[in-house]
């Protein structure tokens, strides 16, 4: 806020600056118009006019803009509302889940014993001689 009060000022010192060093008088006519002021006044009246021009002409495009973030906002909450209604049914649904199955515990699986490449080749078991 403060930063556009410092531009402000700046400028209105630059356009004070600037009528008092145009200070001649002109005359501007237009069809059956006419207006005597100084240079400074004309131009600075000119710059006014295309300001309001700029603004007016640019004015739907920032309505359109602001209308459709608007309905952006609402649609993202209405979706968010969605989305927590959702999540408690998932929520709801897993508990019930999880009381209707028992909680039993996996059967342990047998591990076979370990089968030598001897005994897989000869396709018996493996016997010690019996001097050993």
């Amino acid at each position: 806020m403060q930063l556009i009060l410092i531009f402000g000022i700046t400028i209105a010192i630059g356009s004070v600056m600037f009528a008092l060093q145009n200070n001649v008088p002109v005359t501007v006519t237009f069809a059956i118009w006419r207006f005597d002021s100084s240079l400074a006044m004309v131009l600075l009246l000119a710059l006014g006019l295309g300001v309001i021009i700029a603004a007016l002409l640019s004015s739907p495009a920032v309505v359109r803009g602001q209308w459709t973030a608007s309905r952006l906002r609402r649609q993202i909450a209405g979706l968010e509302e969605d989305k927590a209604v959702l999540a408690q049914r998932v929520s709801k649904l897993e508990s019930e889940v999880a009381r209707k199955t028992p909680a039993s515990t996996p059967a342990p699986v047998e591990e076979k014993p370990y089968v030598g490449l001897k005994t897989l080749l000869t396709g018996g078991t493996s016997r010690k001689p019996e001097g050993e």
